[in-house]
């Protein structure tokens, strides 16, 4: 038993090695925000020794808002972690996001994106346990629920990566292969199931959810691109592309639905969009104010009456100048008229031939009278 405590103690600190050597690598490579951001959750970590602290840093729903007004509490929480095993996570999400997103957006981008992703989880949380408390009237949700960590911001990086290499392979498994458009929902499901079990607490799988939704906005409608665009309007970047093939139909439907009724009272505008038509041999338009099914009606209204129009051309007859010459089959009977072969008062006779071979015809003369025949006319080859 000794053995293989010992063998199963070596292994643990040859990996923690590895990984410690990994991050280290990841951290000297990032750039001064990554870094920052590091530091300060190391900072905050011993501060969440002190409930006085950790009652100043986090969101509290009943404080946020009036009469206390704790307003800072919504750019101080993200940074604060009382479990260290949650603290090496949000190191690895900042450092993977790093390596990751920061070489396509740069470091201001990247920084605008983990302010507005953190911002947004806290009042979408707080709004969350408004609801909550609006139904049960329990003034825990007000005033006990603590809201704080990188959970949102794990959601918008696994959002993030999804939009960026969606299809790469994660897992292979025997049920199938794990990428990076199933994480977001992977994780989800798995807060939900660990928040029951005492693993996290109940404030991660709300929090995460939210910054799921609020990154999907951004990233979707809002982030502006070195091109002049805003936003991702990619087919495999919708709402419902975050759920398995069966779940989406009817997702699609509803996502269309609030997003239509969004335009319609001005709270949202319906993209236009933009393509390089030199970068492409074929395009596409989709016209704003035009759907798919009238631009399908009007195709094919346009190829019935291209149709109705060629076969008006082809019921035209047109007259022939030159008689046509058809080749005769080896297998039938044609009829010539021979040229007059005798003298003036002899008349031209009708030659029925039967075509044995393409090269040879054999040609028998009817109805000759024997005393106008010659010796030599009794008989024709061709």
């Amino acid at each position: 038993m000794a053995p293989t405590i010992v063998f199963s103690s070596s292994v643990i600190k040859r990996n923690l090695f590895y990984l410690y050597q990994q991050l280290a690598a990841a951290l000297n490579n990032s750039s001064v925000v990554v870094k920052f951001i590091c530091l300060i959750n190391i900072v905050f970590y011993f501060l969440s020794f002190s409930e006085t602290a950790v009652r100043i840093i986090c969101v509290i729903p009943g404080f946020i808002i009036p009469p206390n007004f704790w307003v800072w509490t919504a750019f101080t929480h993200c940074y604060l972690e009382t479990r260290l095993w949650m603290l090496l996570v949000d190191i690895i999400t900042v450092g993977l996001c790093g390596k990751l997103l920061e070489p396509l957006w740069g470091a201001m981008e990247m920084l605008t994106f983990f302010a507005l992703v953190n911002t947004s989880v806290a009042f979408l949380s707080v709004m969350f346990y408004i609801v909550v408390f609006t139904v049960t009237s329990d003034p825990r949700y007000l005033f006990s629920v603590q809201i704080h960590g990188l959970a949102g911001y794990c959601a918008a990086v696994s959002v993030a990566v999804k939009q960026i290499m969606p299809d790469h392979v994660l897992l292979s498994l025997p049920c199938g292969k794990v990428r990076n458009r199933n994480v977001p929902v992977i994780v989800l499901l798995l807060s939900l199931i660990l928040w029951p079990l005492g693993v996290i607490k109940g404030t991660y799988p709300v929090m995460f959810t939210s910054g799921l939704l609020s990154s999907w906005v951004y990233l979707r409608f809002y982030q502006h691109h070195s091109n002049g665009t805003a936003g991702d309007m990619a087919d495999g970047f919708t709402f419902a592309s975050f759920f398995p093939t069966v779940m989406q139909p009817p997702l699609i439907v509803i996502s269309n639905a609030v997003f239509g009724f969004l335009v319609y009272i001005k709270l949202c505008k319906k993209p236009i969009r933009k393509y390089n038509l030199a970068a492409s041999t074929s395009v596409i338009l989709n016209i704003p104010g035009t759907e798919p099914h009238d631009a399908e009606r009007r195709r094919q209204i346009a190829l019935r009456a291209l149709s109705e129009r060629l076969n008006k051309v082809e019921q035209v007859s047109w007259p022939s100048t030159l008689e046509e010459t058809k080749t005769p089959d080896k297998s039938k009977s044609v009829g010539i008229t021979m040229p007059p072969a005798f003298s003036d008062h002899q008349s031209s006779y009708l030659v029925s031939t039967t075509t044995t071979s393409q090269s040879q015809k054999d040609i028998k003369i009817d109805s000759i009278p024997a005393d106008h025949q010659s010796p030599q006319s009794s008989s024709a080859e061709l």
